[in-house]
């Protein structure tokens, strides 16, 4: 269970990290285009797993191993960001968000029985 504070950090944290894939989508990922779908913050606030759909892309594990190398520098724009909400800038884990996947093959397969 997610505190209040958990989960107003978890909201800005997706907020501006949506802001931030936006921007830098165009220079860094070849204008893919990357939603972040959920961003999970652990107790402690130290640590955010940031859930991604990418879209306009061929490989999606590619894209996600060049957005995990950009993570300090993902990070650091993220500081610039909320560093007046915040006191310590949680260390950013990047995961494929496959929940539209998910849905797609299921209705596809709803669509086979008819």
């Amino acid at each position: 269970m997610e505190t209040t504070r958990q989960n107003k950090i978890s909201r800005l944290i997706q907020k501006d990290l949506g802001e931030i894939f936006r921007f830098e989508s165009i220079n860094l990922f070849k204008g893919a285009m990357i939603t972040v779908t959920k961003v999970l913050v652990s107790p402690d606030l130290s640590i955010a797993k940031v859930y991604l759909s990418l879209f306009a892309t061929n490989d999606k594990d590619e894209l996600l191993i060049k957005i995990k190398r950009q993570a300090k520098s993902i990070r650091y724009d993220l500081g610039k960001k909320i560093r007046n909400q915040i006191r310590v800038i949680p260390e950013l884990h990047f995961f494929i968000d496959d929940s539209l996947d998910y849905i797609d093959n299921i209705d596809k397969l709803l669509e086979e029985d008819e």
